[in-house]
């Protein structure tokens, strides 16, 4: 049995994923609870968690050293998986200070951790978002993305060139995962789809940015959190790793089928709002997974619309909580 450490993991992903890593591992979660989102949200998502024998939490914030050098000293940790953040396109070009302290800082001060302890394996969450709004598609992970378009996009490429620098001076094999717009059950409630579904379920406007035709790569929960577990076991069976990866599903969505979908799965017709589109938002994202698939043997397998349906049966019966 492997001991990880997960930050960030009351949130969306952290809690999903730690639901299939409790099954064999011991899991430390670090998390701060803090207000970006309700916090009793994070709380109902772990609320099953804390019942388990392999679970243990840790409220604290990875901006405080003291407090991750006593978790780290006090724990025999095999794996790392940083996932906190803060996150949010939109909200890092109001605060691109907090964004940079907590994302960068906070990574660095993990960092600094897992270099002191000597441990070896580390998974950390990037995002789709650096690379901006690059004209070539489908994304592969050697295009040049030096051209952030947003704060948190430039933190999460800021947070790579980081990492590379640990996995070249103190042999620590890491690997980068680019995620591609996660959604599903738990998913955070700033986000579109949620928003969206809230929306509607209310019978109220959709506010829609733009004209309908940009589009993301949509990848459901459990896909991503298989990719994350593929590439644990990845790192485990090797040595000298520094790798980035795509996590998507290769399979853009318009914004306006997003749309439709969530009011066909509802069985509602959605009362549109047209809005200009926001800045730093990008015109599409579209990931390139061959890489992913030939490394760790990722294969995405939840179709948008399967996707949506789940998502909103959840809604339905935790409406009070999301």
């Amino acid at each position: 049995m492997k001991t990880f450490l997960v930050t960030g993991g009351a949130g969306f992903i952290g809690s999903s994923l730690c639901e299939e890593l409790t099954k064999n591992n011991r899991v430390i979660v670090v998390d701060n609870f803090n207000n970006f989102y309700d916090p009793k949200i994070k709380r109902k998502n772990i609320e099953n968690l804390c019942n388990n024998i392999n679970f243990f939490l840790y409220e604290a914030d990875i901006r405080d050293k003291e407090a991750l050098n006593k978790i780290f000293s006090d724990n025999n940790i095999d794996f790392v998986i940083h996932l906190a953040a803060m996150a949010g396109v939109r909200p890092s070009i109001e605060n691109p200070i907090l964004y940079q302290d907590v994302n960068c800082m906070g990574t660095q001060n993990l960092l600094e951790e897992i270099r002191k302890h000597k441990i070896k394996k580390v998974i950390m969450a990037s995002s789709s978002s650096v690379y901006g709004n690059c004209r070539t598609v489908p994304f592969n992970e050697n295009m040049i993305v030096d051209y952030a378009i947003s704060p948190y996009a430039a933190t999460k490429k800021s947070n790579e060139v980081m990492a590379h620098t640990y996995y070249s001076l103190y042999n620590i094999d890491i690997m980068m995962l680019r995620f591609f717009t996660v959604y599903g059950p738990k998913q955070r409630p700033d986000l579109a789809i949620t928003k969206f579904t809230k929306l509607m379920m209310e019978n109220k406007k959709i506010p829609m940015f733009g004209d309908g035709t940009t589009s993301r790569d949509y990848t459901y929960i459990d896909d991503i959190v298989d990719g994350i577990i593929k590439s644990a076991d990845y790192l485990e069976k090797n040595d000298n790793v520094y790798e980035i990866l795509n996590l998507g599903n290769s399979y853009p969505i318009k914004l306006n089928e997003m749309i439709s979908t969530i009011g066909e799965a509802l069985n509602k017709e959605p009362i549109i709002e047209k809005l200009p589109m926001q800045p730093g938002d990008v015109d599409r994202t579209y990931a390139d997974i061959s890489k992913a698939k030939e490394l760790i043997g990722y294969e995405p397998k939840t179709s948008f619309k399967e996707g949506i349906e789940k998502f909103v049966d959840f809604m339905r019966n935790t409406a009070e909580t999301y």
